[in-house]
This record gives structure tokens, C-alpha cells and sequence, in this order.
């Protein structure tokens, strides 16, 4: 029974070696206890603990010995035991039977089989002794979970032997248990048997009765994965989003980050010109792109995926030995199929390889990978899917610049087919802007309208790789191809890999071919063409056209003359009536007009402030703040950081405000405005407001209700200290100006 409950558990494993370790776990610990019958009570379960210990000891050595672990045998052996829960419930299906993963199901095994033996041989409770093995059992069907078939052959196995143990246990030649009574006796006796067996069997066939529906509907229910109660390994921000690091490392070319060996032999004879992958980032929300993985621990076989139909598939084998590269991102050619020397966790999704524990200077690890070419004759005419599949890949946040729709919108106009668009966007990128290594890293909605859009001689139409790769794929994007953008580095061949060779660049997704990469680095000879030359200006507005007059048709008689008007003798309205009526009715539609602009602009900050998540509400009350600013005549450029914008703030509400009395005679103002206190806190609010601002773009979802609370005070008591500097008209005008219902954000 303690056998059946390892080979359910070995559906999820990789091979039989599971099977094989615990059938010896429930042998050596049944034979020690029947071995042992003779030994007081006391002394078995120490002598089978020993022989335990003894027999994982050789277990965990075997399976460290096949995995190729790196370390000594106690360092395995004390990893293993406090992490073994943690890892079994978040290793990658199949798992491979490391020390970790087969350290829990042989001490369970071992355990049940010494306490299953010891009930049942013992002390002669047999079915009593079976309820050990069951819940090893039970224990086994849940870890596995959805993750395998139906343990049919198991369970009905495991019901079999439960009814031959009980068999074989039983005693012969009991004889009648009531002989030798008096016959008065004998019969109460026999009335008492009757009568229980009579209530045992009603309560048995009442009981299958009412659970036996219940029972029988749970047979197609999809059962509980308790990998959902475990947190997968996580990331820090550096590797969930490593491509705020290219600039960076731009700035230190000569930083020598890890070295790489290629095998020969292979089917790529040489790496010369080879990209290394470092992440794979599908995820943006606007402000960051991110590897959004869920890793799971693996042993030394990843989990092979097919292949693209039209593709064909080269085995690498290289060698890595870490440098500076810090974080937990492993370097590897796309895609790892096998990983030596390093205990990993690999998200199937993207690809993306990490080692839980950190990199660390003079880690050597090997990584043998299925690189994929898909066939570059069938791009032409390959179509990209569509689909939940890949809505992750397509998805467009909202608040994408009006310029940067317009132009995804120009350049899939001009090019139909998806590779034609693809290389559209390619071309463009390449031939109109300059890569630089000192340019900023970002690649929010702003930065990538700055880097496309910004003049050239004030810092805009230049940028790292990190902003090529991130605009070509937004713009693939609004053009409909599911793209996303990989960071990793071009290897020169083996030796080291620099900071130089870092960078990254974008892939579309093409039925049939898979991920295809796209370069739209410029060459360093090429002199880049200003935007302007191609890239369609917004259309105005035409001019109202002009009704052309109606021609007159010739008559035979000249038309009558006009008469003077008459006024009311004609029983026409007066005209300084009419005048007048045309005034007021002007005049009602002008105070209409203001009262729905009024109405509409409440609304509009009602709907920011209060309305939406905590998030949201945060940056509704940015946006109320640079409205302001805005009909304050301080607007503020697109590319400035919060903190920046923060100072252009305290800045307008300086300049705003009236000089203290007694205080500054040449006209300059005060530093901060501290007539009643108001200035102060305005000052205050707007700085609370830009590092919540920070906190939403930087660390999402860690804003609650209360800051955001926070935020619409921030603002309004912004607002309401820089409204107050201007005039009274101008303050009736703030209320119903119609700019802020139509600026683009």
C-alpha cells in the first residue's frame, strides 16, 4: 500500500526513480519492524528511525549525484530538508528527482510503512494499521492534484490488497462465539449480534445512500492544485524589468559581466553574432515593461515545447562563468532545454531563466538550448494569430500618445501584410533616429512620445536600445502585431561578454514561424532623415465652405419694388422687440453654455478624484494638477518627471503670490508664500501628490484608499492655493474653461 502511494505520486516525475526509492522506504521500514517484533515497544521506532535516516541518506547522495549538483553532500542534504515542502509544491511539472523533491515523499513513506507495521503486527489491528498507508495515499492524489491522469490503476490496486491483507489476517476456527453460554444466555446474546448487524448494515446502506451521489459527482470535478496556496520564487525590480538597465550599462562598456564557451560540435559550430537572451518582457502598462513570469522550480530537464512548424531547431551547448552580472537572471541562448551546475526556475511562457538564490562572481553553469530559425522565404506571406492566446502580447494600455496612434496608423496603411508592417516599423526607426549611449532611460508613454516626437537639437529622436525596441513594439502593437521586447546581448564569440553587448530588441509572433526578432538599431554611418520629411502632419480642420448663391431665373417683368416697413400696421412683430429678444435669447444660451461647461468640469473632477482604483485616483489627481498649471499659463512638457513638474509647480505658486507685508522692497518674492499658512501647505500637497505619483508608476499596486484619499486633498488644496492668486475674473473663467475636457493626456 505505501508502494501505490509512491508510483501516484510518480505520475508527476520524470522516469520511475521515485517509484523505486519509496517501494525501498516501505520495504526497510516493514522489514525492520518484523525484524524488531521480538524488541520491547519502545526500542523499534528508534532502531527504524536509524535505518531511515541511513536509507535517505543514500538516496539524497544518488539523486544529487544524477542531477549534477554542485556542493558538498551536507550542504544538498541541509538545503533540502528546509526547502523540501516549498520546492516539491512549486517545482515545474515533470519534476526531477532531486534531494529536494524525494526528501519528503521518502520520510512520509518510511513513516507510514513503521507506523502502519507497528498497528498492525503488534498490536493485531490490522484494519486500524491500513489508515497509515491511506493517508500517504490521499496525501500523494492531492499533491499531484490536476496536474496528471486519473489514478484509477492505483486506487482500485490499493482497494484490492486492503481486502487480501484483511484476508490473509484473519483467524480460522473461531468456532461460535456464544458456545459454552447458558441457553438463556446464548440466546440474549444472539439477539444483541442480530440486532447490531441489523443497525451496522441500515447505517452502512443509509450512508451509501446519501453520500454515494455526492461522491460519484465529484469523479469529473477538476481537483485542487495546491502549487495555488505556495508562492512561486520572486523577483526584484531590476529583474522584473532588466531593461532600465541598458543605459546603464551603456555609460560602462568595459564592465566585463560573465564569459561564455561554446561547445563544438554542435549544430551550430560557432556563436559569432549569437544574441543571448536574458528576459523576455510581454507585460506593459503604459510606464514599465515587465517579465510578468511565474517561475517555477526546475531540476536539470526543462519542459521541451514544440517547435514552429516552419522552423528549424539547432542545439547550442555553452558554458557560462558569471562576472559582475548581479540580479538572478540567468544568461542563455533561446531556448534552454537542459541546465548543469546551477539550481534554476524557468517560466515555459517567456523562456526566462533565474537562479532563486542570487548570482554570485565565479558561478559556472552549462545550458544546452533548442535555437529555432524559422524559414525567412515564408515571412512575406505569414499572418500573425489572434485570440485570448495572445492577448497578452496585443494589449495596448490606455493613454498612448494621439502623435504615436497616428503614425502605427500611417505605417499600417502603407504596408498591409503583417511582416510588411513589421519592417515598416523597422525601417522607420532605423532611418530617423540616432543611438546614442548617454541618452536617459525610460520608456513610459512619454518618454516614447519624447524620443519619437521631441526636437531633435533639445534632446528628442535619440536613445538607447532600450527605447528602439520598446517604440517598435507599442508601435507594432497599435498596428496590430502581438509583439513584445527581449533584453540579453550580442555575442561577439566566446570569450567575455561587456556591458557593451548588452541590449535589447523587439520579436512579433508569426503562425507557423513562432518569434521572430526585428533590429531597429540605425547603422553608425547613417546620418538619420528629420521626421518631419515623412511623417503626415494632423489634418486641420477645413474651412467652412462657402454655399454658393442660387442663380435667378430670368423673368418678364421686373420685381416689385420693396415698400418701407409699416411696423405693427401689418400685424408684424416691432424690431426693437425682435432686437430685443434675439439679445436675451443669446444671453440664455450664453449662461446655458457656462452652466454645462461648470456642470461638465465638476463632474470631470469628481469622476477622477473619486471614481476607479487607488491607482487611477492618483493619477486623476496628477492630471487635475497639470490642468491647473495648465490654465494657470505654466504648462508643463510631456518628458518632465513628477518631481520635476513638482517643482514647476511651486514655482508658478511662488511666482503667483503677493509679497509679505514689510518684506521685500525691490518687488522679489518669498521663497514660500506664508501669509496664513495656505502657501505652506499647498507646497507640502504638491510634493505628497508627485511621490505618490512615483509610488503608482514605480511600484504599482501598493496604493491604498487612503493615499489616494490623500492624493485628491493634495491636489485640491493645490488648486485651490493657486486658484486663489488669480483675479476674480479669471477665477469665474477657471471654473468653466473648456480646455481641460478636451487636452489629451
Amino acid at each position: 500500500m505505501v508502494v501505490l502511494a509512491g508510483v501516484t505520486l510518480d505520475r508527476v516525475y520524470a522516469g520511475s526513480v521515485l517509484t523505486v526509492l519509496v517501494g525501498g522506504a516501505a520495504l526497510g521500514s516493514v522489514l525492520v519492524s518484523v525484524a524488531s517484533r521480538r524488541l520491547p515497544s519502545w526500542l523499534v521506532a528508534p532502531v527504524s528511525v536509524l535505518a531511515m535516516v541511513a536509507w535517505t541518506a543514500w538516496c539524497l547522495r544518488l539523486t544529487a549525484n544524477r542531477a549534477g549538483l554542485p556542493g558538498g553532500f551536507v550542504e544538498v542534504a541541509g538545503d533540502a530538508a528546509a526547502n523540501g515542502i516549498p520546492r516539491l509544491l512549486t517545482a515545474m511539472i515533470p519534476v526531477e528527482p532531486t534531494p529536494d523533491t524525494v526528501l519528503v515523499p521518502l520520510v512520509g513513506a518510511w513513516l507510514a510503512g513503521l507506523a502502519g507495521a507497528e498497528v498492525a503486527l503488534r498490536a493485531g489491528r490490522v484494519l486500524l494499521g491500513y489508515l497509515p498507508p491511506v493517508l500517504l495515499f490521499a496525501g500523494a492524489v492531492y499533491v499531484v492534484g490536476p496536474n496528471a491522469e486519473p489514478a484509477t490503476g492505483p486506487t482500485v490496486a490499493l482497494v484490492v490488497v486492503a481486502g487480501l491483507g484483511l484476508a490473509a489476517s484473519a483467524r480460522p476456527g473461531g468456532g461460535d462465539p456464544v458456545d459454552g453460554l447458558a441457553p438463556a444466555v446464548r440466546s440474549g446474546v444472539r439477539a444483541r449480534l442480530a440486532v447490531a448487524s441489523a443497525v451496522g448494515t441500515a447505517v452502512v446502506v443509509g450512508a451509501a445512500t446519501l453520500l454515494g451521489p455526492a461522491v460519484a459527482a465529484l469523479v469529473d470535478a477538476r481537483p485542487v492544485d495546491p502549487r495555488r496556496y505556495v508562492e512561486p520564487p520572486q523577483v526584484e525590480t531590476l529583474d522584473e524589468n532588466p531593461l532600465i538597465r541598458i543605459s546603464g550599462w551603456a555609460l560602462n562598456p568595459d564592465q566585463e559581466l560573465f564569459q561564455v564557451a561554446t561547445a563544438r560540435g554542435t549544430a551550430a559550430e560557432s556563436a559569432a553574432g549569437t544574441r543571448i537572451r536574458l528576459a523576455v518582457l510581454s507585460d506593459y502598462d503604459g510606464v514599465t515593461w515587465r517579465v510578468g513570469a511565474t517561475y517555477r522550480n526546475a531540476g536539470r530537464i526543462l519542459p521541451a515545447g514544440e517547435p514552429a512548424p516552419h522552423s528549424t531547431v539547432e542545439t547550442v551547448r555553452q558554458e557560462f562563468t558569471v562576472g559582475d552580472l548581479s540580479g538572478r537572471l540567468l544568461p542563455a541562448v533561446a531556448t534552454p532545454r537542459e541546465v548543469t551546475g546551477a539550481r534554476v526556475a524557468y517560466d515555459p511562457g517567456t523562456g526566462t531563466l533565474i537562479r532563486p538564490d542570487g548570482l554570485s562572481p565565479g558561478l559556472r553553469y552549462t545550458v544546452v538550448s533548442a535555437r529555432e530559425r524559422p524559414d525567412v522565404n515564408l515571412l512575406a506571406t505569414a499572418n500573425t494569430p489572434a485570440g485570448d492566446e495572445v492577448a497578452r502580447v496585443l494589449h495596448v494600455p490606455d493613454g498612448a500618445p494621439e502623435q504615436l496612434r497616428r503614425l502605427a496608423a500611417q505605417l499600417a496603411e502603407e504596408n498591409g501584410a503583417p511582416y510588411a508592417r513589421a519592417a515598416a516599423i523597422e525601417q522607420w526607426l532605423a532611418e530617423h533616429y540616432r543611438l546614442v549611449a548617454d541618452a536617459p532611460s525610460g520608456h513610459a508613454y512619454p518618454n516614447l512620445g519624447f524620443f519619437l516626437f521631441g526636437p531633435r537639437n533639445g534632446g528628442g529622436q535619440r536613445g538607447t536600445s532600450e527605447q528602439f525596441a520598446a517604440s517598435f513594439a507599442v508601435l507594432g502593437r497599435l498596428a496590430g502585431l502581438p509583439t513584445r521586447v527581449v533584453v540579453g546581448f550580442a555575442a561577439p564569440g566566446d570569450g567575455p561578454v561587456r556591458a557593451a553587448d548588452a541590449y535589447a530588441w523587439p520579436e512579433v509572433l508569426f503562425d507557423g514561424l513562432g518569434w521572430v526578432p526585428f533590429d531597429p538599431l540605425p547603422r553608425p554611418e547613417d546620418e538619420p532623415r528629420p521626421v518631419e520629411e515623412d511623417f503626415r502632419p494632423q489634418p486641420e480642420n477645413p474651412p467652412p465652405s462657402e454655399q454658393p448663391e442660387p442663380t435667378l431665373e430670368p423673368t418678364a417683368s421686373p420685381p416689385p419694388q420693396a415698400t418701407p416697413d409699416r411696423g405693427a400696421d401689418r400685424g408684424g412683430v416691432p424690431t426693437p422687440v425682435l432686437a430685443a429678444g434675439t439679445t436675451g435669447g443669446f444671453l440664455l444660451l450664453v449662461v446655458a453654455a457656462l452652466v454645462a461647461l461648470a456642470g461638465m468640469r465638476r463632474a470631470q473632477t469628481r469622476n477622477r478624484l473619486r471614481r476607479g482604483t487607488a491607482e487611477h485616483r492618483v493619477a486623476g489627481a496628477w492630471r487635475e494638477l497639470t490642468d491647473a498649471l495648465r490654465l494657470a499659463g505654466q504648462p508643463v512638457a510631456a518628458d518632465l518627471s513628477a518631481t520635476e513638474v513638482a517643482d514647476v509647480a511651486r514655482r508658478a505658486l511662488t511666482a503667483a503670490s503677493p509679497p509679505a507685508s514689510g518684506g521685500h522692497p525691490t518687488g522679489q518674492q518669498p521663497a514660500e508664500p506664508d501669509t496664513d499658512g495656505s502657501g505652506v501647505a499647498a507646497y507640502r500637497a504638491v510634493d505628497e501628490l508627485a511621490r505618490l505619483v512615483n509610488q503608482v508608476g514605480f511600484a504599482p499596486g501598493g496604493v491604498t484608499d487612503g493615499q489616494a484619499a490623500a492624493a485628491a486633498d493634495a491636489a485640491t488644496g493645490y488648486i485651490g492655493a493657486l486658484r486663489a492668486t488669480r483675479s476674480r475674473w479669471r477665477r469665474l473663467l477657471w471654473s468653466v474653461h473648456p480646455g481641460p475636457l478636451r487636452w489629451r493626456r
